[in-house]
């Protein structure tokens, strides 16, 4: 559950590289879509940004299409430009995640986001962004509800998107799992969607794990393919030197006729069992109507006790 204690005292900015200044009342906020396209127009969600006093600009993706994604890679990528490079735009917000950041992401110019920092949310295909402004400038951002699941999200989840935005402080208490690893550890936190995690390694959005609490999650994949990306990522030398290891929703999941044998914590805990750094499980993130938000890129310390997991930025 989130902490009631100093929930509205600000967050501090930690030793993250571009801290964007966080938004108030008034401030100009962006919907694109860089991915998918969209199946309904986003009414609640810019109703639910209104209400808290955000001024929302739509981009041309929200009404595009050519073939599954909205617009054109071109297209998407020129909207997405608009907003990074429009100084009075203080967060830029994914309508959707799908498929798609990584066909447009390398026509996008961030040297303009180097100058002016501003939020960058979504979660699912946008962790390739997450990955990209923090491998590049050491960019907090916020992996959290996008405006096509606002209209199932929990209002905690919702929340959570309001107080990260707004710089609250954000924390949580988790029940304890039986396949917790116990102990503490405290590092800036990275992570999200654990296929495009992969995806992203070798490139130019791949981010050093050394010193990182990281956070994983997924959906629709076999439980194969999870064991296969973690022993991926493990052999890569990116799960040894890590402070923490939080492991949040992983949704759909799907088995072949010979069953795999082994749940997803079961997996994890096998393939770190090597390493000595706190393990939690479900945590409220990823594809599950309490996506609550992470801000990435951010201090956090992580406390596993065996009677529950504690989350706190620093």
């Amino acid at each position: 559950m989130l902490s009631k204690n100093n929930m509205d005292k600000p967050v501090n900015a930690t030793s993250s590289g571009l801290l964007p200044p966080y938004l108030k009342a008034g401030d100009k906020i962006a919907i694109t879509c860089p991915a998918k396209k969209l199946p309904n127009p986003m009414t609640d969600a810019i109703a639910l940004l209104q209400s808290w006093e955000l001024e929302v600009i739509i981009g041309d993706t929200l009404d595009a299409s050519w073939h599954q994604f909205a617009g054109d890679d071109a297209f998407r990528a020129r909207d997405f430009q608009r907003f990074i490079d429009d100084d009075s735009i203080k967060a830029i917000i994914a309508a959707r995640g799908g498929y798609g950041t990584v066909r447009m992401i390398d026509m996008v110019d961030f040297s303009r986001f180097a100058a002016n920092p501003k939020w960058v949310v979504g979660f699912s295909d946008i962790t390739l962004l997450h990955a990209h402004l923090f491998a590049n400038f050491n960019a907090p951002s916020i992996h959290g509800q996008m405006p096509m699941t606002i209209p199932d999200a929990s209002a905690r989840s919702l929340d959570t998107l309001r107080r990260a935005l707004f710089g609250e402080e954000i924390s949580y208490r988790l029940n304890p799992n039986p396949l917790n690893r116990l102990g503490e550890g405290e590092g800036l936190l990275i992570g999200g969607n654990l296929s495009i995690l992969l995806s992203a390694s070798g490139s130019v959005s791949d981010m050093d794990y050394t010193g990182k609490i990281l956070f994983i999650e997924d959906i629709g994949e076999y439980l194969y393919s999870i064991d296969r990306m973690l022993r991926t990522l493990k052999r890569a030398g990116k799960l040894q030197n890590l402070r923490g290891l939080v492991v949040g929703g992983f949704s759909d999941l799907k088995d072949n006729d010979i069953p795999f044998g082994q749940t997803v914590p079961q997996i994890v805990m096998e393939v770190v069992k090597d390493y000595d750094y706190p393990v939690c499980f479900d945590f409220p993130g990823g594809h599950v109507p309490d996506n609550c938000s992470l801000v990435l890129g951010k201090q956090l310390n992580l406390s596993v006790s065996a009677n529950y997991a504690a989350l706190k930025y620093t």
